[in-house]
């Protein structure tokens, strides 16, 4: 009873939710991947993946406003960023990434958007970040350099750093986008118009011949498990989409968005596990210490940010009464891979 109790208390939290929403996040390069080695392009990978996720979370999304549909008109262009930027985009390019480089270096490079933001702000403001921003902007540049091992053995294709290069791009548009947190629509409905309106961008694409479109029926390879196409396909619409953003909500809601995006940034190392387990994917060990550098000039990114809100109160903006959130991570800000 006792464990049993432990283990309710450690979900009540959100914490294990956190965690949870992160696994099956990073689920999404391994399921694409598979789709991708069978002859699936990376543009209708990620159209089945929205249009499937759209209309799973239809249903839920309409139930939460409850009729109130002036909050969508209210909001549609931040529904409408959210959806070309931060999903339609943000997947093809990562998708096209993974089609080039293994799931973990696709990913740590799509990770390296706060290290952008953080240069970025330097140069517009031209006030230089804190001691620890500035230390592990620099840790994140160094592991870049591992990551792509230049000198290695691993060879690294350029177009595929380059995708990976452009996802981080638009992941960084789309955190100063959705900065500012909005209580005005839900954020299943956010989630849910963001996915609908990157599959209606992805499909006009394709409609219009600027998206190359290719699938195939072939029987895809899991870890020691071949399994029909829809499996791959299945779970990277309900486990990496649908299951993901309710449990990154759920996480959201209980921690705060800083607290589940912090957490959010497990996601890097549940990709490459994953990737290791169903792809037989694993970077070299000097790609795996560059991506502990990263990972850890991104966490000392975040501290300094966290240290920071705690000492020095952001001030309120008393037109929607909200106090403004720096860069978040996926759980709390419902980005999708």
């Amino acid at each position: 009873m006792p464990a049993r109790t432990g283990v309710s208390s450690f979900l009540a939290s959100g914490l294990g939710v956190a965690l949870f929403s992160s696994a099956v996040f990073g689920l999404s390069g391994s399921f694409a991947k598979s789709l991708l080695e069978t002859g699936w392009s990376p543009g209708a990978a990620v159209t089945a993946r929205l249009t499937g996720a759209a209309l799973v979370l239809a249903v839920p999304a309409a139930l939460a406003l409850r009729g109130r549909w002036h909050q969508l008109r209210d909001n549609w262009l931040t529904v409408v960023l959210f959806g070309v930027i931060g999903v339609a985009a943000c997947q093809l390019f990562y998708f096209n990434a993974v089609a080039r480089l293994s799931v973990g270096v696709a990913l740590l490079l799509e990770y390296l958007a706060p290290v952008m933001i953080v240069l970025w702000l330097w140069v517009a403001s031209r006030r230089r970040p804190r001691p620890l921003t500035v230390g592990g902007t620099l840790l994140s540049l160094a592991g870049l350099v591992l990551v792509l091992d230049l000198t290695g053995a691993v060879r690294i294709d350029l177009v595929g750093v380059l995708w990976g290069v452009a996802a981080a791009v638009c992941l960084a548009i789309y955190f100063f986008i959705t900065a500012k947190e909005n209580d005005t629509l839900p954020p299943i409905v956010l989630a849910s118009g963001g996915l609908l309106t990157g599959a209606a961008v992805m499909w006009l694409a394709a409609a219009s011949g600027l998206l190359p479109m290719a699938a195939s029926t072939a029987d895809t390879r899991l870890g020691p498990w071949v399994t029909p196409w829809w499996v791959s396909l299945g779970g990277l619409v309900l486990l990496a989409t649908v299951l993901a953003y309710v449990s990154g909500i759920v996480a959201a809601r209980a921690l705060g968005s800083k607290v589940a995006s912090f957490i959010s940034l497990t996601e890097v190392l549940f990709a490459v596990l994953w990737a290791w387990l169903l792809l037989g994917e694993l970077p070299g060990p000097v790609q795996l210490l560059g991506g502990v550098l990263i990972v850890g000039g991104v966490l000392l990114v975040r501290l300094d940010e966290l240290r920071t809100a705690a000492a020095v109160p952001a001030p309120l903006d008393h037109a929607n009464d909200v106090e403004p959130v720096p860069w978040a991570g996926r759980a709390g800000s419902q980005k999708a891979d």
